[in-house]
């Protein structure tokens, strides 16, 4: 892993199509810009999509508790 340290507004770019901004620094948090291709899904790491048939088995286990 790469740990870089940045100041407000400036920019890391990654490969040759994504740059990513620091927007803002508050206390407790750090606000990024993602500027990506398009066709190139950015998602936080929490919102990651299930596997396929990962949410049926979710669904059948709460219908079942």
């Amino acid at each position: 892993m790469l740990v870089l340290s940045r100041k407000e507004s400036q920019r890391i770019k990654v490969g040759e199509s994504i740059v990513v901004t620091v927007v803002r620094l508050g206390r407790d948090k750090v606000r990024l810009g993602i500027e990506a291709p398009a066709d190139m899904v950015v998602l936080r790491e929490e919102l990651e999509p299930l596997p396929v048939g990962a949410a049926a088995s979710l669904v059948a286990q709460a219908e079942v508790a």
